[in-house]
């Protein structure tokens, strides 16, 4: 019982005084993450409106491959980036293993399958009250998609923002990938792993607590949309 509030006080103490290490373990985190999240929508918001707006012979193959890399396992995409990015890998010359670089692509390879299949719903029922006029106006595939991204940007953001919750507090590609280097690549998840390992609850607790704020913070930006989407349909 001690050690628990010891290490509940320290934790407190490191975060109130700004230690320099936990700031840099989390801001380093969050470049990761956002940076991971922005190239996953990038790819994942225009894939999931095409797919919505677009009728072919294999969509139906398409979406379930999509829907099922939802539950891809993060260690074998982890795995996956290891061996491309190895020195016997094809990508080795690049030298990317075990750097933030490495560690975004694990992130952006595990995150778009969710962006974009949740980008896909929403589009779809948008698209069901958009189809007439869009025919009617005879828009181009291009144009489609452009206005269901604009039209759609409330329930898009909140598709980013699932992926960003998700990548957050991804461990076992990062590991994987980064190494948990002190100072290099080293994140909130990994930090947390090490430290408990050491026995420094104090500095644990702290990087739990902030890793805690900010998926808290997530779900709070995911529940305001919601209720904004809900409101802006009445």
């Amino acid at each position: 019982m001690n050690d628990i509030v010891e290490g509940l006080l320290t934790a407190a103490r490191l975060i109130l005084r700004l230690d320099a290490d936990l700031i840099e373990i989390t801001l380093r985190s969050l470049h990761v993450t956002l940076t991971a999240t922005l190239i996953a929508s990038a790819i994942g918001l225009p894939l999931g409106a095409w797919l919505a707006v677009n009728r072919f012979r294999a969509r139906r193959i398409v979406i379930a491959l999509l829907n099922a890399l939802m539950g891809l396992p993060p260690v074998v995409v982890g795995l996956i980036v290891y061996v491309l990015f190895s020195r016997a890998g094809p990508f080795g010359v690049l030298g990317l293993l075990f750097t933030p670089t490495a560690m975004i692509i694990a992130q952006v390879l595990i995150i778009t399958p969710i962006i974009a299949s949740i980008a896909h719903q929403a589009i779809r029922e948008l698209w069901a009250d958009y189809h007439d006029l869009m025919i009617s106006l005879n828009a181009s595939r291009r144009q489609r998609i452009a206005s269901l991204l604009w039209d759609g940007r409330r329930p898009l953001i909140t598709a980013s923002l699932a992926g960003f919750g998700r990548a957050i507090g991804e461990v076992g590609a990062i590991m994987i990938v980064g190494g948990n280097i002190d100072h290099a690549t080293r994140v909130l998840t990994t930090a947390i792993a090490l430290e408990t390992g050491k026995g420094d609850f104090g500095m644990a607790l702290a990087l739990g607590f902030i890793l805690i704020g900010l998926s808290v913070a997530v779900n709070l930006a995911l529940h305001a949309l919601g209720r904004t989407e809900r409101g802006s349909r009445w």
